[in-house]
């Protein structure tokens, strides 16, 4: 499984527990971590770009 699917898949059971109504300490939490896949996905996806040799 690549990274990005790793990423993707984290994001998704995070998102899932914030349907679940946590409470709001979870809460924070899960977007704290939810903030920091989408600056993964985003580095990640930076370089694709740079590799593949075009501009997202």
């Amino acid at each position: 499984m690549s990274a990005v699917a790793k990423l993707l898949a984290q994001k998704e059971q995070l998102l899932a527990r914030l349907e679940a109504d946590p409470g709001p300490n979870e809460s924070i939490e899960i977007q704290a971590l939810l903030a920091k896949i989408e600056t993964a996905l985003k580095l990640l996806g930076d370089h694709d770009s740079a590799a593949a040799g075009t501009d997202k």
